[in-house]
């Protein structure tokens, strides 16, 4: 066969298989061969291709015209190009989903590459002697990973592959004789999502958010202990391509004690920097929960670029989770203040109070807005299904800035008692005696970027009625 077309332009098109893109190599020629970038990854981004992430580069030697290999789907992304020789390709699509069965074929030289998602099945029949085959992934082969693989019989009928040299003539293995056909295949199921603190009060927001989807997993804190020096060490990343971390030790105040300190750090620094770890190298979207926290609240309102300011141990603990959460490429940082969901929180303590009849002093020199748990989890789901740039987003519910003492008056008069029945007092008299940790004075988040996504968050006032309403009856 003719040798290879040099100086094509590198060039990435679609296929009818969702994922599937097949790409143009320029090769690069004279009297003494060829020579060609089979990857790179920069200009291969800039083509569309996705940053895979590849651990492990294979080839296949076939020393004979017709030998054929395949159908087989792996739990793993390839990309496909030819060293030498020539091949003519066949994918099938068996992923779980619409596409599933969608056939697409092409001839692959050495100027020609295909990138295979996880799930969709690969062959191949060779057109040339002493063909070389090669093919870049991102996880490592194991003898346990062949477990996860899919089959498709090379004659299957609904695929129709049209194989240059018929099967009966082709150079094949037993085994790839006798896979299933499509009517028998059980498809690839896609990756899961894993959602961590799923017993804490995001993770009860998101069981009932995803209370209709398969494939989400929910781990408690008595699964898995982050505390603990190694956390993940009986953790399968490889079933997952998202993890949602709405685990978190909360306890501000606790957290200025000597043991406080330790647990603050192990969980919400330590283990976060292990959960990044894996993420990256998994190539797996991390979504984390920060925190208002973080900032000393000397300004008004908080962007998400501003510099970390933390006044305590649980902001600074917070804070080094949150660069920790950075690193990881694929990764939603969701920044929140004033959290409100199940269990006992300020709103339900008030509402305690107020049926009780008691008058509290409450504290009215510190600001912000309530985030209720369930605008938490929707705001989660929004990013991860519009695909929102990776970054960190506020996440609060919008509308008027009050005092803590200003939203206990709310609590009280929606629940039918007067407002002034709440006397406000300072930070400093409140926590007068008490061991206490120092609060930021302004905690209002600025939701600009998060609604440039298209998420609207309620207004807390409304917010506060729903709960409220739901808790009473």
């Amino acid at each position: 066969m003719p040798g290879p077309e040099f100086s094509k332009p590198l060039a990435a098109r679609s296929t009818p298989i969702p994922g599937v893109l097949l790409l143009n190599l320029p090769v690069h020629g004279d009297n003494r061969g060829w020579f060609k970038e089979n990857w790179q990854r920069e200009k291969m981004l800039a083509a569309g291709l996705p940053d895979f992430g590849p651990v492990q580069n294979n080839i296949s030697f076939n020393g004979s015209v017709g030998t054929t290999r395949g159908i087989h789907a792996e739990p793993w992304d390839k990309f496909i190009s030819v060293a030498a020789g020539s091949v003519f390709g066949a994918w099938v699509d068996l992923r779980e989903g619409p596409s599933f069965g969608t056939t697409f074929t092409a001839v692959l030289d050495p100027t020609t590459a295909i990138f295979i998602p996880r799930g969709v099945g690969n062959a191949f029949q060779t057109l040339e002697h002493n063909t070389a085959y090669t093919y870049l992934v991102n996880d490592h082969w194991s003898a346990d990973a062949q477990g996860q693989y899919t089959f498709l019989n090379l004659s299957d009928p609904s695929a129709a592959i049209k194989w240059p040299i018929p099967l009966s003539k082709a150079e094949l293995s037993e085994k790839d004789r006798v896979h299933p056909f499509l009517a028998d295949v059980a498809p690839m199921q896609p990756r899961r999502t894993l959602i961590l603190g799923g017993d804490g009060q995001v993770g009860l927001a998101l069981r009932r958010m995803y209370s209709d989807n398969d494939h989400v997993d929910f781990v408690t804190r008595s699964k898995l202990d982050l505390s603990s020096p190694d956390p993940f060490s009986n953790l399968d990343f490889s079933t997952y391509d998202k993890i949602v971390n709405a685990a978190a030790y909360t306890s501000v105040d606790a957290a200025e004690t000597a043991t406080g300190r330790v647990s603050a750090w192990a969980v919400n620094a330590a283990a976060v920097s292990s959960l990044a770890t894996h993420c990256t190298r998994r190539g797996i979207t991390l979504v984390h929960i920060s925190s208002d926290y973080v900032f000393d609240g000397q300004l008004k309102e908080h962007h998400e670029n501003e510099p970390f300011s933390p006044l305590g141990v649980y902001g600074a603990s917070k804070a080094a989770g949150d660069a920790a959460a950075a690193t990881v490429p694929a990764h939603y940082i969701l920044r929140t203040s004033w959290v409100i969901g199940d269990g006992n929180n300020f709103v339900s303590t008030m509402a305690s109070l107020a049926g009780r009849g008691v008058r509290p002093s409450v504290v009215n020199d510190q600001f912000g807005r309530l985030t209720f748990t369930e605008d938490i989890a929707a705001a989660i789901k929004h990013l991860l299904d519009v695909s929102a740039p990776f970054g960190t987003y506020n996440v609060s519910c919008s509308g008027q800035v009050q005092s803590w003492s200003d939203i206990a008056e709310d609590v009280y008069e929606i629940l039918g008692h007067r407002r002034e029945s709440v006397t406000g007092v300072s930070t400093a008299e409140y926590f007068a005696g008490k061991v206490s940790a120092a609060r930021p004075a302004h905690s209002t988040l600025a939701l600009t970027k998060l609604q440039s996504t298209g998420f609207d968050a309620p207004a807390a006032r409304d917010r506060l009625r729903k709960y409220l309403l739901e808790v009473r009856n």
